[in-house]
């Protein structure tokens, strides 16, 4: 990500807290902004021209989406035609992100845990996987049937997010897409996702230690991404951004063997 897109998602961002009146009627119409854009590579060059005049690209905005969309989302869109970006495809993925972040703020549930949900699912199922990652085949269809799995089992803002990221790929595996739409909710909560390994799932009580353990070392709320994983034999491995912890017995069999080695 390039020093320009840094500082335009910092715009951005700041603007979802600064809109009022955001539902998920608002997300559901940037993330159509942002298919429209993803197709049209001449409306999002144009949208990101440099050479042309933040009026001329507002201008742009209004009479694409003006008589289409919501006053919400046309001035978020206005505040991200408004940044430099270091790519388009930094840009339509910006618009995504604005469409997450509306989503997590319209709907306080537990959409973080909901997609980690879909997540694991998608990963323990190689065939659905296929199915929605696959270049073959409508992306409309694939929302579709994201839309029927999820189906009363999860919150409407979730079903929208996963609904709508599977629709446009780009070159991400979904497990890729659903981990980049987890932290951005968890982001515009205040929040930093830790993805946990360990060799059986963890108990009520340990998760809560855990989750309380990391909050006051990281110094903000942390959010827990479970994964279990029967080679890790036991211990934990918990990633958080850059930072690796592992305490696993694997990891601890594998330096013995390698001093034994040496």
């Amino acid at each position: 990500m390039g020093s320009a897109t840094t500082q335009a998602l910092a715009a951005t961002t700041a603007a979802v807290g600064e809109t009022g009146g955001l539902t998920l009627d608002v997300s559901g119409e940037l993330f159509v902004a942002a298919r429209a854009l993803a197709d049209s590579s001449q409306l999002s060059g144009a949208l990101t021209d440099k050479a042309a005049s933040p009026q001329a690209r507002d201008a742009v905005v209004s009479g694409v989406f003006g008589s289409t969309l919501s006053p919400q989302a046309v001035s978020l869109l206005r505040t991200a035609v408004a940044q430099r970006w270091s790519s388009v495809d930094d840009f339509v993925d910006a618009v995504e992100e604005l469409a997450i972040r509306v989503a997590a703020v319209a709907d306080t549930g537990d959409v973080e845990n909901e997609l980690f949900g879909v997540l694991h699912t998608v990963a323990a199922n190689p065939d659905l996987e296929l199915a929605l990652g696959s270049r073959l085949g409508d992306n409309a269809s694939k929302g579709a049937l994201v839309e029927r799995l999820l189906d009363g089992r999860a919150s409407a803002a979730t079903r929208l997010i996963a609904s709508a990221i599977v629709q446009r790929p780009r070159e991400r595996r979904v497990r890729q897409l659903l981990d980049r739409a987890i932290r951005i909710v968890s982001s515009q909560r205040g929040r930093v996702v830790a993805t946990v390994r360990a060799a059986a799932p963890l108990s009520d009580q340990q998760r809560v230690r855990l989750t309380e353990t990391l909050s006051s070392r990281y110094g903000t709320v942390v959010s827990l991404n479970l994964l279990v994983d029967p080679a890790v034999v036991g211990g934990l491995r918990i990633e958080i951004g850059d930072d690796v912890i592992d305490a696993t017995v694997a990891s601890r069999l594998s330096d013995l063997r390698q001093r034994l080695a040496g």
